[in-house]
């Protein structure tokens, strides 16, 4: 990884998130990417999201964009190591075409996913409201200006290319307040990362799986900090409803309708900041 990513998080992103080609089938493309460091060893979840999108894209046409994912963690990745992404060409219709990428590391599976991708048509067209008295993100780091953080929690906001600002108040060390099952977060990559659409694409699905977690935790007063905690994604869908800018603010508003067994469900809405509804994620 160049010198200038390591010292840069949104640099080391976009690094990680420029895959290379490999050997080219009929019916399956070839991927391999970097992983960037982790202080857990595990590699983040939405790094995967992000690049097994961005390969199953590259083997679409042009006038094709994604609108949904479904992907599954099978393994725990290892942060230190690159992965491997296959891709096989499910289908190719008139108007949609579908994919499934899966991802790799020693030759062992660590995620599969399924995605669908459109020629983008007219048609109906309507979305439910973004949430109201939301505090903005500017208002929102002013209130918890001066909230302590636990060194690890410190290090992965510094080393985090996306700048996340919580409207109610973060649960790294504490919850404060009520038990909530629901929260409102602002997200939105430190720096400009240019115009490409795809790429806003893949980041959008990188930041999903930020913080989607912190509903079930809230929902009983569990902070990030507590002892023995162990929280990890098995699951992650997602669906593209219209385009947007994450190097701008988007609000991603969450809950968790339910949690039994030691398994929580955690849905999200993102909109943009004049409210207009984008991605939708569980």
């Amino acid at each position: 990884m160049p010198d200038a990513a390591i010292h840069d998080p949104v640099a080391m992103m976009l690094d990680v998130l420029d895959l290379d080609s490999g050997a080219a089938r009929t019916t399956e493309d070839i991927f391999t990417g970097a992983s960037h460091p982790m202080p857990t060893g595990r590699i983040f979840g939405g790094q995967v999201l992000a690049q097994a999108i961005i390969a199953a894209d590259r083997t679409t046409g042009d006038d094709r964009i994604p609108h949904s994912m479904h992907g599954y963690f099978l393994r725990p990745g290892d942060a230190s190591q690159g992965l491997t992404l296959s891709v096989d060409r499910i289908h190719d219709g008139r108007s949609f075409s579908t994919r499934r990428t899966q991802a790799f590391q020693q030759g062992v599976p660590i995620f599969s996913m399924i995605s669908s991708f459109e020629r983008e048509d007219p048609g109906l067209e309507h979305q439910a409201s973004a949430p109201r008295d939301v505090l903005s993100p500017e208002a929102a780091q002013e209130r918890f200006a001066g909230v302590a953080l636990h060194p690890l929690s410190r290090r992965l906001l510094t080393d985090s290319p996306i700048e996340v600002v919580h409207a109610d108040g973060a649960i790294y060390d504490r919850v404060e307040g009520d038990a909530s099952a629901q929260q409102n977060v602002w997200m939105r990559t430190r720096r400009p990362i240019g115009d490409d659409p795809a790429l806003h694409r893949a980041v959008l699905a990188y930041m999903s799986d930020l913080t989607i977690q912190e509903t079930v935790l809230r929902a009983h007063g569990v902070a990030w900090s507590s002892p023995g905690l162990k929280v990890a994604s098995l699951d992650h869908a997602m669906w593209w409803h219209r385009p947007a800018r994450v190097d701008e603010w988007l609000l991603y508003a969450q809950e968790s309708p339910s949690a039994r067994g030691g398994r929580g469900l955690a849905t999200g809405r993102l909109f943009t900041r004049d409210g207009e509804r984008v991605p939708d994620a569980d």
